[in-house]
């Protein structure tokens, strides 16, 4: 054991209080994770030379998208005996509980329904890009989770380890932390190579190594995180692990795919 004092976290969740009204951090990282991919969109469809006017149209399908599959995701993957037990209980997202697996696949099904009557934004070209913003949002949203002292690690005794004060006196791994750090470094990975080469990019590589580098990052991160699901399962492995395993070989299958198509032939 170390004789080191762990850091202890303790920071109010909501930032200000106005009256019946108040500004939480977790609100706040997700409304900055969207304004941001927002701007970097807008620059790719500038550089792009697509319309700028349905910019506001794709914000609403992601916004909606994001919520309501990370809504429905934390029901039916991570706690659905009580939400069925008590269904009105989906309703109140304010209360918590979105799932990240359930929230990629609402902005699969969201972006599916906005280009389906945009030919000059086809689907997987629109994935390509939206997948760059989505990793900054995700260390942001990872970030929030670490504000309201959620989605904890495991006890540990390693130098960095945090004692969430708000839910026990032991020293944890801060995964959030973790996923934050390495959700960072894959959208300079992501933005570095479309910086690069542009428009000129292989359909489905961004994708594809989005797919990759964020899933691995969270099956290898699930081993020192605290069990999140109501139920345990019947094999070494957490529900999180068992659902970015698809994620990876989808990647995978989208690197070989992008691979196999010449430059300029991708899909537009």
């Amino acid at each position: 054991m170390t004789d080191a004092t762990p850091f202890v976290w303790n920071v109010d969740r909501v930032l200000i209080e106005l009256g019946p009204f108040s500004i939480k951090w977790y609100g706040l990282l997700f409304a900055t994770g969207f304004l941001i991919g927002y701007e970097i969109i807008r620059r790719i469809y500038v550089l792009e030379e697509k319309p700028e006017e349905d910019l506001g149209r794709l914000l609403v399908y992601m916004l909606v998208a994001t919520v309501v599959g990370a809504r429905l995701g934390e029901v039916v993957f991570y706690n659905p005996d009580y939400y069925f037990s008590h269904p009105f209980e989906i309703l109140k997202v304010w209360k918590g509980g979105l799932a990240s697996h359930g929230g990629g696949i609402g902005i699969g099904i969201g972006l599916y329904l906005y280009s389906r009557s945009r030919d000059a934004q086809p689907y997987l070209w629109l994935l390509d890009r939206i997948a760059i913003p989505t990793a900054l949002a995700g260390a942001l949203i990872r970030l929030g989770n670490f504000f309201n002292s959620e989605i904890i690690g495991d006890p540990t005794d390693v130098p960095w380890a945090v004692v969430f004060s708000r839910v026990d006196s032991l020293p944890r791994h801060p995964a959030q932390l973790y996923e934050s750090v390495a959700y960072v470094l894959i959208f300079a990975v992501l933005y570095s190579i479309y910086r690069r080469r542009g428009r000129s990019v292989p359909d489905g590589l961004l994708l594809g190594l989005f797919f990759l580098m964020v899933f691995s990052a969270r099956f290898f991160i699930e081993y020192v995180k605290a069990q999140q699901a109501a139920y345990i399962l019947p094999v070494p492995l957490s529900v999180g692990q068992l659902l970015s395993i698809p994620a990876i070989l989808l990647g995978i299958g989208l690197l070989i795919y992008s691979s196999s198509i010449k430059r300029g032939d991708g899909i537009r």
